[in-house]
């Protein structure tokens, strides 16, 4: 891809551990974080693991918003909408944003293994109903396991890609294809979104009690649904 990928929450394990693999696949990231410094911290590890050449560096949230019109959005639910609230007038018109947020109750005090109910039904539609209209939202990248990122192997997961946007899914599906092991699939209308948060939440109850790594397989569909274009 030919435009940079900020990652809004890219200090934390899984938006460090899709830095990491982008930019060992060429891509060029920016880590956000509230704190700068903490972000430039971030992109210099990954340049260490990536190598020097890797084409990574770190800034505020907002500065990474305003510096490209592709956004990852991997933050904890407590403050997913007061972040996205603070963010929206920096977001360009045109941008495509993937929201990874899912809505577990360990965020207010509960267990890891459930989630919340969400008003608008998803963590991704409380993002489409904050944002501008002119901001495409894509729920993905939920299921992929932080530590597996945060690895050296192939990531064995599938990762599915959900919008009311039928144009941007195919964008991210090759934005996920970076990833070694991962097959990205069109998940249909951003509704969707609720059932893939869900399942999180499932993953995490299962890795608890078998002190794994899991990520999930859909098996039975052709070659041609994990094809972007």
């Amino acid at each position: 891809m030919s435009r940079a990928i900020a990652i809004i929450g890219g200090t934390g394990k899984e938006g460090f551990g899709l830095a990491l693999r982008w930019a060992k696949a060429g891509e060029t990231v920016i880590i956000g974080s509230r704190d700068a410094n903490r972000a430039h911290d971030a992109a210099e590890k990954i340049k260490q693991r990536a190598g020097s050449s890797a084409k990574v560096s770190g800034d505020t949230n907002a500065a990474a918003c305003v510096a490209t019109d592709l956004i990852l959005l991997t933050v904890p639910f407590e403050g997913h909408a007061e972040l996205l609230n603070q963010l929206k007038t920096t977001i360009r018109p045109g941008t495509i944003l993937v929201d990874a947020t899912v809505p577990l109750a360990a965020s207010i005090g509960g267990r890891a293994t459930r989630t919340l109910g969400v008003w608008q039904g998803s963590a991704a539609q409380q993002a489409a109903e904050i944002l501008p209209k002119e901001v495409t939202v894509v729920a993905a990248f939920h299921h992929v396991s932080s530590e597996v990122l945060g690895g050296d192997g192939p990531v064995d997961c599938d990762v599915i890609v959900c919008s009311d946007h039928a144009e941007a899914i195919p964008v991210i599906q090759a934005l996920a294809a970076k990833i070694p092991g991962v097959r990205a699939i069109n998940g249909g209308k951003l509704e969707n979104a609720r059932i893939v948060e869900q399942i999180t939440a499932l993953l995490i109850g299962m890795n608890i009690r078998h002190k794994a790594h899991s990520g999930i397989r859909i098996t039975g569909l052709p070659e041609a649904a994990y094809k972007t274009s």
